[in-house]
């Protein structure tokens, strides 16, 4: 048992365990001042105090009090929260909601017994994303429903449509690709970094791996991109997965605490690697320091380029206007805003804009979207609704499970829609490569 957890016994009669339970300080920041509720998106859809922050965090209370129980309709306002963050932003009083929310999962994932089928289609979802291989195992699969036109058909399927309606265009060859170890940095090196290759964005998103490479290295940067861990454990620490989560945690700290920085291109994956120090602060030994030394080191790749002055040219890549969508666990729970758009601004004749509601989600929150798929469409159309708004040719998303939920509602609406990643954009100036074509 870890050190510092509170025994058990004295809270037997609470709808919290011992371990990790929503800390009342926390709670206590929470002024019920209501900055919080125009930027929920659950709030926005369904104007429920209960599916606001402030309405979770009164949730959250209630269950520190004694003779309280994890019923049914708390864990369902729980499980409604996207935990996108977005309230962090707003919030005037600091309320860290991040920690709340994920130590609130944990607390049902670890108590709560869910139906039978609910915990096949969850351990299927967790069976799955976190590794590589099996999901390069899906690319042979992805690309004959694409060529037989079972896409539409498959989406009609409960749950599994829900999976093959977010599924990417991706090629065998795409999924099958491998970073080199070590890239080194061209001319004189400014650091060396360990770079996460992620799961999802491995095999989904290689070329956004490989411009990241590419545009690190051309800025003076070694990258290491060691294999192992396949996952950080980011879809499982904002499902509240605790002891998958923190086992990842652990993996991914071992890995990299040997790097000067520890890069991540995906929105998902900085953010959890950010949180490391919260969520093994009740560990044993020396894992609670270690964690919060690994998370000092953490930082977005726009965010570590924002950082130095930029050592290779920048060149027109064609495009006129490109739509900044912000990913929510980096423009909200990394507090990453300026850094991305400030890049993409330093390509000769590009003009950067925002749609409007940018600051609410677009309802892939991790495995959100797989989970509750009716609000999170609901929230995907509205923001390719916002998005097109914007006359812009091209979206720029720096996640990959946004740019998958995005592409998804275009793709319902028959819509055309390119999505990129920044550091692809920003690869393509430094390569003078036009992306018209």
């Amino acid at each position: 048992m870890a050190g510092t957890e509170t025994p058990l016994d004295d809270l037997l009669t609470t709808a919290w365990d011992g371990r990790k339970a929503p800390e009342p300080d926390l709670i206590r920041d929470c002024v019920h001042c209501g900055f919080c509720l125009p930027t929920c998106p659950t709030y926005v859809l369904w104007g429920e105090e209960m599916d606001s922050p402030r309405g979770r965090i009164q949730l959250m209370t209630l269950g520190h009090q004694e003779g309280t129980e994890l019923s049914g309709e708390m864990v369902e306002h729980l499980d409604n929260c996207l935990g996108c963050m977005a309230c962090v932003t707003a919030c005037p009083s600091g309320v860290q909601y991040g920690k709340l929310i994920e130590d609130a999962r944990q607390q049902i994932e670890r108590n709560v017994r869910r139906p039978l089928t609910e915990r096949l289609y969850r351990g299927l979802i967790f069976g799955l994303f976190p590794h590589p291989g099996r999901l390069r195992a899906l690319a042979p699969l992805l690309v004959a429903q694409r060529k037989l036109g079972l896409t539409k058909l498959a989406t009609r399927l409960p749950k599994v449509g829900t999976l093959a309606g977010l599924a990417p265009e991706v090629t065998v060859r795409q999924a099958l690709r491998v970073l080199p170890k070590v890239t080194k940095a061209k001319g004189e090196r400014r650091a060396t970094v360990g770079f996460l290759q992620g799961c999802v964005q491995r095999v989904f998103f290689g070329d956004v791996n490989r411009a990241t490479l590419d545009v690190l290295s051309a800025e003076g940067f070694e990258v290491h991109a060691p294999r192992e861990p396949r996952c950080c454990g980011a879809l499982q620490l904002h499902a509240g997965d605790d002891p998958g989560a923190m086992a990842r945690a652990k993996a991914t700290i071992e890995a990299f605490e040997r790097f000067d920085v520890v890069v991540a291109n995906a929105a998902g994956c900085g953010s959890a690697m950010k949180d490391y120090a919260h969520a093994l602060r009740q560990e044993g030994g020396e894992w609670a320091e270690r964690a919060e030394a690994f998370s000092a080191k953490v930082r977005d790749v726009t965010e570590l380029l924002a950082e130095h002055e930029p050592r290779a040219e920048r060149h027109s890549v064609g495009l006129e206007r490109v739509a900044y969508h912000d990913a929510c666990h980096l423009a909200h729970a990394q507090g990453v805003r300026a850094q991305p758009r400030a890049l993409l601004r330093a390509i000769p004749g590009l003009e950067v804009v925002d749609p409007a509601g940018w600051e609410i989600c677009c309802g892939s929150a991790g495995v959100y979207n797989l989970l509750k798929p009716e609000p999170a469409r609901a929230l995907a159309l509205r923001k390719l609704d916002n998005l097109l708004a914007t006359g812009s040719e091209v979206v720029v998303a720096a996640n990959p499970g946004c740019a998958l939920q995005i592409a998804s509602a275009a793709t319902e609406q028959d819509v055309h829609l390119r999505i990129l990643h920044p550091i692809e954009v920003l690869s393509a100036s430094l390569a003078k490569r036009s992306l018209t074509t």
